[in-house]
């Protein structure tokens, strides 16, 4: 498995990804590309020779001292494997070398296995956002320092 930035060849297995993985919550086409065209050193992905597995998006504020993490996907068949890690010690690193000085993050309060992963990589809990995708749709705020 091969961590790469992502380009405009990826948005159609990507979309498709996306859906997969959030199927409720998927980025539409034209925002994957907004995001691509605006965050392009934010995107990687995740690949073998067939297609893609996974992928990670953070986006810096204007300032580029603080990044969010947007989103962070790996498929069913190989989560566990710590490829999920990769993307994020990728990106972080990528962040890092943006001097970015803090990454913050949302998850859904359910996810354990996510939250154990951002945990294990120095996220600490920041706060609870009720209904913050809507009623009943609440997250968890962590954050680090880099």
């Amino acid at each position: 498995m091969r961590i790469r930035h992502a380009d405009e060849a990826d948005l159609p297995d990507l979309r498709r990804l996306d859906t997969e993985l959030f199927p409720a919550l998927a980025y539409p086409h034209f925002v994957l590309r907004q995001l691509l065209e605006l965050h392009p050193d934010g995107l990687f992905v995740l690949e073998d020779d067939a297609s893609l597995h996974g992928y990670i998006l953070s986006a810096t504020t204007e300032d580029s001292t603080e990044a969010w993490i947007l989103s962070l996907g790996v498929s069913e068949k190989l989560r566990g494997r710590g490829q999920g890690r990769r993307l994020m010690q990728q990106a972080l690193r990528n962040l890092r070398d943006a001097e970015v000085q803090q990454v913050l993050l949302t998850v859904e309060p359910a996810n354990a296995a996510a939250i154990a992963l951002y945990m294990s990589l120095g996220f600490t809990l920041q706060g609870h956002l009720k209904d913050y995708f809507g009623m009943g749709h609440d997250r968890l705020l962590l954050g680090r320092r880099l």
